[in-house]
């Protein structure tokens, strides 16, 4: 018996040595970037039809990887949408050109096939590609469309990046019409093999980057992400941006509620370990009882902390900002507004606090944002610095486990 032990010890002695049971090198997704999605606006549809037309779109990933995956979605429309060829390629530039390394463009596959067709309501993946890409990097997926509806297209409208349609399936873009939309794409994951991990954030136009600069990747986020990438303990942290603009948690709005759009925006994405919910700005300015809504909100709130606890995944508050000077305002509105703070700040119920309403207040006046970091004077949404500011105000330490 000692015999046979000794040589279990020593064959498992081996396995360890050449790699095998060792959890930090276990094959995992992370997503590098994602985006929620909507039906587009009529105002938002593309300018040009996307039927037989190519479409390059760029967007910053956050965390690097040697092998990635891209997922395309027709969630939310009526009809399918056929890709004849797709690729993926290393943008030269954030968005403002759609120029790319020529040497990175690489094809994507779908089940071994250069085509796809997204049924109504699909969700497809990719197969994964090489393809080495660094943190923050800027990235060109190119779509050649075959069918494709004019209207009732999935699609991300704030997106703050531009996009170039070009005329037939073409890889020169020179002659483009641009739009600031996303169409049908969803995310990108790569393959790690450390303890990589993502944080979602559940916003609105806040957080989808009302007031940042086109084409700078500047929204809080984005500060945010460069923030962890550049701290020892979170340098593989994805961040994950689900803002929608003008979005609701209850009810009205744009886009699906968040009470309707969590399961799919916070549990279905790869690798999520941490979630900051930061919204209802929206709903506590709309018509109604603040204090009324600031309640059921709570409610919703703590439905999603107990299943993200239920999945291991941590869970911030993101506190409302104010909003004093704009017409959301009221003493009922910042009632109901200082009432779902108060539960953020004080319920024990979160695994830590992001408190963007107490960073971006007056000082002389906690109802009222600070006026350096005003965007158009909207007393609402924070311009570039305020971005900044907001990023800067995120202490790191949330996600260093």
């Amino acid at each position: 018996m000692k015999t046979e032990r000794r040589i279990v010890i020593a064959f498992m002695a081996l396995l360890l040595m050449s790699g095998f049971g060792q959890i930090s090198a276990k094959k995992h997704w992370v997503a590098t970037w994602a985006t929620a999605l909507q039906i587009a606006e009529t105002h938002n549809n593309p300018p040009v039809p996307l039927a037989e037309n190519s479409i390059r779109q760029i967007v910053q990933t956050s965390i690097s990887g040697d092998i990635l995956r891209v997922k395309l979605s027709n969630e939310f429309g009526k009809e399918p949408v056929e890709i004849r060829a797709a690729e993926i390629a290393i943008a030269l530039t954030s968005g403002n050109s759609s120029l790319i390394d020529e040497g990175t463009n690489t094809s994507l596959t779908f089940s071994g096939n250069s085509s796809v067709t997204i049924q109504p309501g699909e969700l497809v993946t990719s197969d994964p590609v090489c393809l080495t890409m660094t943190n923050r990097q800027n990235m060109a997926i190119t779509l050649h469309f075959g069918a494709c509806p004019a209207n009732i297209i999935t699609s991300h409208p704030g997106s703050r990046t531009t996009s170039y349609i070009a005329t037939g399936h073409t890889s020169d873009f020179t002659d483009a019409t641009q739009t600031a939309h996303w169409y049908i794409i969803n995310a990108i994951e790569v393959e790690r093999k450390d303890n990589a991990r993502a944080v979602v954030v559940l916003g609105n136009s806040i957080t989808d980057g009302r007031g940042s600069t086109t084409d700078v990747q500047n929204r809080w986020t984005d500060i945010l992400s460069r923030r962890l990438l550049n701290n020892s303990k979170t340098g593989n942290v994805a961040v994950l941006n689900m803002g929608l603009g003008g979005n609701c948690i209850l009810q009205g709005g744009l886009g699906p509620t968040a009470q309707t759009r969590y399961p799919r925006d916070l549990f279905l994405q790869e690798g999520v370990r941490y979630i900051i919910l930061f919204e209802g700005v929206n709903d506590l300015g709309g018509f109604g009882d603040a204090n009324a809504k600031a309640d059921r909100i709570i409610e919703v709130y703590k439905k999603i902390i107990e299943e993200a606890h239920s999945r291991g995944i941590k869970v911030y508050g993101g506190t409302v900002m104010p909003f004093k000077g704009n017409n959301y305002y009221s003493d009922n509105h910042e009632a109901g507004r200082n009432r779902l703070n108060e539960w953020i700040r004080t319920s024990e119920l979160f695994d830590g606090l992001v408190d963007h309403a107490a960073s971006m207040a007056s000082d002389d006046d906690p109802a009222r944002m600070n006026p350096a970091f005003l965007f158009e004077n909207d007393w609402l949404h924070p311009n570039a610095a305020g971005h900044r500011h907001m990023g800067e105000n995120v202490d790191l330490s949330l996600f260093e486990k």
